[in-house]
């Protein structure tokens, strides 16, 4: 199925979790926060929440500081 990541198109398999995303794109274990449709996806559900053609995701990096 055809997604937009960061406004560029991405190829994933059907039934692609945001878990199965992040791991494609090598951010397992990243902080950072993801939004699918302009709704935010908490971290707790990137394994349930599938993705569905024609999706636009959103990931940004956590940057700390001080």
């Amino acid at each position: 199925m055809q997604v937009i990541v960061n406004g560029e198109p991405m190829t994933l398999a059907d039934a692609s979790s945001v878990a199965d995303l992040l791991n494609q794109l090598t951010l397992t274990g990243r902080r950072i926060a993801v939004e699918v449709n302009l709704e935010i996806v908490p971290r707790s559900q990137h394994d349930q929440h599938r993705l569905r053609e024609g999706d636009r995701v959103e990931v940004v990096g956590a940057i700390g500081g001080g």
